[in-house]
Formats: C-alpha cells, structure tokens, sequence
C-alpha cells in the first residue's frame, strides 16, 4: 500500500513539474513576442508618415490579431493577466500610430488608399477559431520556375471583390481572367501567397460564391476552402525547403509572408517553435524593424511595385509581415491554452 501511494505521489510531482515547465516555457515565449512586437511598433511610432500601403496592412492585421488576443485571453494565472495588461497598453499604441499612419496614406497616395481601404480596417480581417494541419499529399509535383501572376491584374482582381474598382461599384466580381489566374496549379512563391489572398479576402468580404463560373469538371469538387488547403499546403513545402536550402536575404520575406497568411488562414503547423526564433533574430535592435539593411537603399530582392525600403534601410514589407505574422504566434499560443479552441474538421 505505501509503495502504491509512493509511486502515485512520484507521478503526481512530476506532472507538476512538467506542466510548470511548460506554462514557464509558454510565459517566457509570450513575454518574446510582446518585446518584439512593442519594438515593431515603436519603429511604427516614429516611421508611421512613411509606411506603405502594404506596410500599414500587415500592422492592421497585426491590430486584428491583438484585440483577439486581449478578447481571449485565458484567465490562468497572475503572470499571465499581467502579460494581458501589457498587450492592452501596446494596443492602444498601435491604435494611435496606426491612425496616423492610415490617415498620411490617404494623402499620399488617395487613389491606391481608395482601392484597398476595407483592408485597413482591423475588423476586415477574421481570426481563425479553429486550426487545422496542412496536407503534403496536396503539393504539387512540379511548379513553374517562374512567377505566374501579374501585380497589376492581381490587384485588379481584388478591387472587385471589394467593389472599390469603382466608385459605389459591386463587389464580389469575378471576371475569367482572375479565376484562371487565382486557380492556376503549379504557381510558386509570391503567386501562391497573392492566389490564397485572394480567396481570404473574398472569404471575409462575404463572396460565397466565387467559383460559380468555374465550369470545369476537374474542379468540380474543390471549393474556395480547399484552394486554400491546397495553396498554404504548398507554402509550407516552400518553407520546409527555405529552412533546408539555409534561409537567406533572397528567401526571408516569401518565408515569413507564408507564415502570416496562412496563419491567418487557420493552419496551425505553421507556427513551428524554430521558425519563430528565426524571425525574432531578424529584428533590428537598433530601430525595432525588420528586413533592415544599413548600406541599401533601394529594394534588392523582392519585385514589389510599392514597396518601400525607408532612409534608415528598413523593408517596409517585411517588418509588415514580420509583426504580423509574430501576432498570430501569440494568438497560436493563447489558443493552446484555451481547451475550448477546436482543430478544423
């Protein structure tokens, strides 16, 4: 009897030990990302007059992702709501050089902040309340050596799901080209990302029916959800061989901008422990940004119309993607917490 009630009472200490490990380990992680995340948005305070379009994005889902998280934050222990009064205070930061930030965008560039002012509104972006794996038996067998979209067109495509490709215009428009160009196979990089946006953003502005003129009997079957299992499916094959072939100046931004989105999207094997420690170590600890490079001037690596390396040399687009995608991880980490959080079915 006592070597029973012994080895019950062995198993019972260790059990807390393990999980004050784990929730240690957890807190520690958090109090990671909200420092990194204060810095982003320290470097936001003071650039706010010269972020683009792209840039104030990646922050507004950022500011999505935080309201979330104070809005579920489990109610666990002291140093955890402690860790919720300090996302609270950033927040409202964020709130207020956001507000800045939005409002020089539509003087410096008013036709470009018409076309895609839903995107700025923090309400637009939907947090995922369940989470699912990836699938490997969805990725391609070969994919083009070459880009398959054109930026014009892609954001041409989007200006009709949002209905602001004219004023008062209809939303929900979904011309042949685009549904080609969005359902084309074998895409690579920033293609498949701007295909899944595309298909997130319908989704959140309330398109339902998008692949109504699809009338091909090979794509019968698939619908707007299963193009995004199929897209981040192959994001994450990209990921998995960014982080083999050795991560570089050339491959940072497609790498964390597959994190973000499909994070967003709900897939959770996105959010791996060693890719996080991979962006956290990118932050400049100088001025808070990402992507920063002190001799460079101009965009090097990443073909983007707008985008914007700022007179300190900091990406515009990757600090962008970088905070936001350092949001989801928080609220990746919440939902572990929260046994209420189901996984996609």
């Amino acid at each position: 009897m006592f070597n029973i009630l012994f080895i019950n009472l062995f198993f019972l200490c260790f059990l807390v030990l393990l999980l004050n490990a784990v929730c240690g380990s957890r807190a520690e992680v958090i109090d990671d990302l909200l420092g990194s995340l204060s810095r982003g948005v320290t470097f936001l305070e003071q650039q706010h007059a010269h972020i683009n379009l792209d840039g104030a994005v990646g922050y507004v889902m950022l500011q999505a992702e935080l309201k979330e998280a104070v809005r579920t934050w489990p109610h666990s222990d002291p140093l955890s709501w402690a860790q919720r009064t300090s996302t609270v205070a950033l927040l409202r930061r964020l709130d207020q050089s956001l507000e800045k930030a939005i409002a020089a965008l539509k003087e410096n560039d008013p036709k470009y902040y018409r076309e895609f002012e839903p995107l700025l509104s923090w309400s637009f972006w939907l947090i995922p309340q369940r989470w699912g794996p990836t699938d490997p038996s969805l990725v391609y067998s070969s994919t083009l050596s070459s880009e398959c979209y054109d930026e014009q067109l892609s954001d041409k495509c989007l200006t009709l799901l949002l209905g602001t490709w004219k004023m008062n215009g209809t939303p929900c428009i979904v011309t042949k080209p685009c549904r080609d160009t969005m359902t084309r196979f074998g895409c690579p990089h920033y293609s498949l990302s701007h295909q899944l946006l595309y298909f997130m953003i319908g989704n959140m502005n309330g398109c339902s029916e998008m692949l109504k003129g699809d009338t091909r009997a090979s794509r019968v079957n698939i619908s707007e959800l299963h193009y995004q299992q199929i897209y981040c499916s192959n994001m994450m094959k990209t990921n998995q061989d960014v982080v083999r072939h050795g991560l570089s100046e050339q491959t940072l931004d497609i790498f964390i901008e597959n994190i973000l989105i499909c994070g967003l999207a709900g897939f959770s094997d996105f959010y791996k422990s060693d890719w996080l420690q991979h962006i956290l170590r990118l932050q400049d600890a100088e001025v808070g940004c990402f992507g920063r490079d002190r001799d460079q001037t101009e965009p090097h690596h990443r073909v983007k119309r707008r985008e914007k390396i700022l007179p300190d040399g900091c990406s515009s687009h990757m600090t962008a993607v970088a905070v936001g995608a350092l949001g989801g991880y928080l609220n990746s980490y919440l939902a572990e917490q929260d046994i209420t959080k189901r996984p996609l079915s």
